[in-house]
């Protein structure tokens, strides 16, 4: 944990605290003069991330917890499991954008995402066929079901994968913990893909530089604005490549495979996991789809970063210039 002196800021502090959870850096920073309430707010949050990185993990069983992992692998077909309430609010935020979405944001998806981990990692060689997908399992979201108290059942051999959403989710929660109780300015950075700021410390804007789907250096967009999410898809982290083709970790529910819309697109919003379903939703959909989808959120902006070089901007993107 970080402690800095912030001169010229009316001795405000910054405390600082880096993390590691759900595979990536989160970072954070708040600014205030009361040290040890910033220092007990970090210590909450780390616990906060630390619970739904267990929660959310579809790799690891715990014996003190029942999660994805648990979900995906013990529990039977047409059985009622009572699970904790965080991660059944959390299935159920997911499960509820999925309809929106038209089934491009689907948590149902693992059973697809391990077959072409296999490809990926070097475990097969070339591309899954069409088949070999359709016939790793049930993708249908439709087969999680939510029932009162808790409860969730499962009415086909769907494996759950939060990859997408978690992320954003508890940076979002994280985020509303610490204007609940006063700090209302901070910047938390989950990863390269997801910022989310509250108010500046120095009564200024945060400027933000965009990812450069590319390492190019070309591009070097800043997007500036407090009480804001950032949050970006792409196919620069995670991919392969066979025959000069590159293959990449988002895949489209509808087709099974990754699409090649766009190198990267980035969503800003005021939260941080709308930000996430938003981002996914975006990136597998066409640029022209995408700017007219997105119409239907208030206060939601994208950046488009597009396979031909060019780069795309909804309507609204110069009040964050």
């Amino acid at each position: 944990m970080l402690v800095l002196l912030l001169s010229g800021c009316n001795h405000i502090t910054m405390v600082s605290k880096d993390l590691s959870y759900m595979n990536t850096y989160i970072g954070i920073k708040i600014y205030n003069k009361d040290t040890k309430k910033m220092e007990a707010a970090l210590n909450n949050i780390d616990k906060m991330y630390t619970e739904y990185d267990k929660l959310a993990d579809r790799y690891t069983s715990y014996e003190d917890i029942i999660n994805i992992n648990y979900i995906n692998n013990k529990l039977g077909i047409n059985e009622r499991l009572k699970i904790d309430d965080k991660l059944y609010k959390l299935l159920d935020y997911s499960k509820r954008y999925n309809d929106q979405t038209n089934n491009l944001f689907n948590i149902a998806l693992g059973n697809v995402i391990d077959t072409w981990v296999q490809y990926r990692d070097g475990i097969k060689t070339g591309v899954p066929s069409i088949t070999e997908l359709k016939n790793s399992g049930s993708i249908d979201i439709n087969a999680l079901v939510l029932l009162e108290d808790n409860t969730i059942m499962k009415t086909a051999d769907i494996s759950l994968d939060l990859g997408a959403i978690t992320k954003g989710y508890v940076t979002e929660l994280a985020a509303d913990y610490l204007d609940s109780i006063g700090l209302h300015q901070y910047l938390i950075t989950a990863g390269s893909s997801s910022v989310k700021v509250g108010n500046h410390y120095d009564n200024d804007r945060y400027k933000i530089k965009l990812t450069d789907p590319r390492p190019t250096n070309k591009y070097n967009k800043i997007v500036k604005g407090n009480n804001i999410a950032i949050t970006t898809s792409g196919d620069y982290e995670r991919y392969y490549e066979y025959d000069g083709v590159r293959y990449h970790h988002v895949i489209n529910p509808n087709t099974l495979f990754p699409p090649n819309h766009m190198l990267a697109v980035t969503v800003i919003n005021d939260d941080a996991a709308l930000g996430e379903v938003l981002s996914t939703t975006l990136f597998l959909m066409p640029i022209e789809d995408g700017l007219e989808y997105i119409k239907q959120y208030d206060g939601v902006e994208a950046v488009w970063y597009g396979t031909d070089g060019t780069i795309t901007l909804s309507k609204g993107m110069s009040k964050y210039e």
